[in-house]
């Protein structure tokens, strides 16, 4: 694989997203993770999965160089159903899969966090969805998943303002499960997993199962509105304006067209 490696030991399943300087979730990345989890799910030995990020972040982002190459709203909208399909899969996953957080989790990384079951950060970390600094949208269901870890209010806060909160804050608004200091963060993720993988396979499999049952229909009626809203966002030329001022790192000028 290209952008990621995964491994087993004690019967966790370790992923570690390599795509530096920043993991920023491209398609190919997501490809390869689907990749891992097709692996991953038929394995007897494996009980629970860790995903961390490798270098300074946990992910910074999706691919907005990317995003330049497509050019219509189906295609953006189809590129956001595949980045929720895969991360629906992940919550639904019959073995709990555990984020180490470091760094940084913002956009498309803190989409691919909040798909997974637990949730554990550094004390300093930033987490966020700042689409709408580039004049688009979160496109990876975050619009549906954040307000239910964090409240309408938080969320709305969170992604109108564009700024991220601190893993400290990220566990006192119910985002996160724990905070540890930077260097702690991995270490307690596999001491989670581990008291995890000691239980019944079946049972955990069953608890997965029925946790699911709290997402509701609406949940997935907003993740299609949300991807058919991506599409049509990305076309604007606010998000032609976004995008090409975040890669020449400048301030946008959005004008409401």
């Amino acid at each position: 694989m290209e952008y990621l490696k995964w491994s087993v030991e004690d019967s966790i399943a370790t992923i570690t997203l390599q795509r530096p300087p920043a993991n920023a979730l491209s398609s190919g990345l997501l490809r390869e993770l689907t990749a891992a989890l097709d692996e991953i799910e038929p394995s007897r030995e494996i009980r629970a999965v860790v995903i961390h990020g490798e270098g300074r972040f946990f992910s910074a982002g999706a691919d907005i160089k990317e995003f330049t190459t497509v050019s219509s709203s189906e295609g953006f909208s189809n590129l956001g159903k595949f980045g929720q399909d895969l991360f629906d899969r992940m919550e639904k996953f019959p073995k709990p899969i555990i984020a180490a957080i470091h760094g940084a989790a913002l956009g498309g990384g803190l989409e691919l966090a909040m798909s997974c079951h637990i949730r554990l950060v550094s004390e300093n970390a930033k987490l966020g969805l700042p689409e709408l600094q580039l004049g688009i949208i979160p496109g990876f269901a975050g619009t549906q998943r954040l307000p239910k870890y964090v409240g309408t209010a938080r969320a709305a806060e969170m992604m109108l303002t564009s700024e991220p909160i601190t893993g400290l804050e990220a566990v006192q608004y119910g985002l996160a499960n724990h905070a540890y200091p930077e260097n702690e963060v991995l270490e307690q993720a596999y001491k989670l997993a581990g008291k995890i993988a000691k239980k019944s396979p079946g049972s955990v499999k069953a608890a997965i199962e029925l946790l699911n049952y709290s997402k509701t229909k609406e949940f997935y009626e907003g993740v299609k509105r949300e991807s058919e809203l991506f599409g049509e966002v990305f076309v604007s030329k606010d998000a032609k304006e976004g995008i090409q001022a975040f890669i020449e790192k400048r301030e946008p000028h959005f004008k409401g067209e």
